[in-house]
């Protein structure tokens, strides 16, 4: 069989820039002289489904076009088939190519990352829910960031951003302290009450805040964040600093590491990767060094 790379595109990732990306590394890589098996998902389902078709005809490298959530929507089968991935950023957030050093506004830059990346193992996360378990890459999110992007996604109204503020305001309005349950590592479980708690092994979510500032993506360890529990305007007064990624210093933050977290509350929302995961009580866990990234050079280290 002919050595080939397959490019798996979301075309409907980042507003139809995924189409437009997606189009542009293909004729890259053919421009290069690369024999490339397109491949174009119309929904998550399908994408997933043909994922398996693409990593099934063993591939040098696997492309994935679209936002963290179209590679997070087939990391089983990648995963499990151990094919070399490079990512062509063509989301909303974007969050795992910028914890990689990966180009995040050049499909052709990022193409190129087939041909002359190096290989660089990362973590994967893990969430177990009573609905099942599903693979994450970037960071989990507890509390009132979950209720924000739920509350997003139920809104049929305004469009864009500011959809997300008015998701925003609604939540700060009915904004009230959760009674957390917390286990790290197999300790105990205790009441941790607070805002909202984060787990990832990449720093960033939502476009590039640093949550979990300093996390990295290959050390086998999750990242844990928990905000104590705040009134509205000391949690508007929080965002600069969580902008900013200098949140961790602040008493009413409290910064861990751990391999694996057990979380319960009532009314608990869970969040991956953009997705909704489950709710109730969730153990998030790390798989360390489950997915190979293609990255330049310099950012192998």
């Amino acid at each position: 069989m002919a050595e080939h790379i397959a490019v798996l595109a979301n075309p409907f990732s980042g507003k139809g820039r995924g189409g437009r990306a997606a189009e542009t590394a293909v004729l890259y890589l053919r421009d290069r002289g690369v024999e490339v098996r397109a491949y174009a998902g119309g929904s998550a389902e399908d994408t997933a489904r043909l994922a398996v078709a693409a990593v099934a005809d063993d591939p040098r490298a696997l492309v994935v076009v679209g936002g963290d959530g179209t590679l997070s929507g087939v990391l089983d089968t990648v995963c499990a088939a151990s094919v070399p991935v490079v990512l062509v950023a063509a989301g909303t957030g974007n969050d795992l190519a910028r914890a990689l050093g990966l180009p995040r506004s050049d499909a052709r830059a990022a193409a190129e990352l087939a041909l002359t990346g190096v290989p660089r193992s990362i973590d994967v996360g893990v969430v177990r829910t009573a609905k099942g378990s599903r693979k994450f890459l970037t960071i989990a999110a507890l509390g009132f960031d979950a209720k924000v992007s739920d509350r997003t996604n139920r809104l049929r109204w305004p469009h864009g951003a500011p959809r997300y503020y008015l998701a925003l305001l609604i939540e700060l309005v009915r904004l009230r302290p959760m009674e957390f349950t917390l286990a790290i590592d197999g300790e105990p479980p205790r009441s941790e009450p607070g805002t909202l708690i984060a787990a990832g092994s990449t720093s960033s979510y939502g476009g590039g805040m640093p949550i979990c500032a300093g996390a990295l993506p290959d050390d086998g360890l999750l990242d844990i964040v928990r905000v104590a529990p705040l009134g509205r305007l000391r949690l508007l007064r929080l965002f600069p600093l969580l902008l900013r990624g200098t949140h961790l210093a602040r008493d009413e933050v409290v910064h861990r590491r751990g391999r694996s977290v057990t979380v319960s509350a009532p009314g608990l929302v869970v969040y991956a990767d953009g997705e909704r995961i489950g709710e109730d009580e969730c153990t998030i866990a790390v798989l360390p060094g489950a997915l190979t990234m293609m990255v330049p050079k310099e950012c192998d280290d």
